[in-house]
């Protein structure tokens, strides 16, 4: 490392520093997974779970979305959506399953933000179909014991 000035040795540790942070922040986010990964295949005749996303069921991931209008200001749980809604898009049965949502819910009742804010979920991957005994509501895909923040 000769004729090195002291600011390209500032420089350089910064930039090993950042490195180093963004690989500690994605290791504690758990795996990262995207919509356009969740499913080996979908139409008439239903869908099939992308194998990748059957083998992470029960581990720590994170997704990146658009958190759908909620029903209220604060809630424990929100629906996780590709793009920005309008509307929310809850169904009524796991056969009208849209492939591209995903049901988040919470580990503490949180103030949810705008549908429009697009944010990053962690927490814990659950697959399959399961019915909220509170609300009715169906799903096909589950984040539990969830955080976000605003991307």
């Amino acid at each position: 490392m000769a004729n090195l000035s002291p600011s390209m040795l500032t420089r350089r540790r910064f930039t090993i520093g950042v490195a180093a942070a963004l690989l500690a922040t994605r290791a504690q986010a758990g795996e990262w997974i995207a919509f356009d990964t969740l499913y080996k295949s979908f139409g008439v005749r239903g869908f099939e779970f992308a194998d990748r996303i059957v083998a992470l069921k029960g581990q720590e991931v994170s997704l990146t979305g658009y958190m759908a209008p909620p029903l209220r200001a604060e809630s424990t749980f929100f629906v996780l959506t590709r793009e920005p809604l309008a509307i929310c898009p809850f169904c009524q049965s796991d056969a009208d399953w849209p492939v591209d949502i995903v049901v988040i819910y919470l580990k503490a009742e949180t103030p949810l933000v705008s549908a429009g804010a697009k944010i990053t979920v962690s927490g814990r991957l659950d697959v399959g179909s399961s019915t909220d005994p509170d609300s009715g509501f169906v799903s096909q895909l589950r984040i539990v014991d969830a955080s976000y923040r605003r991307v």
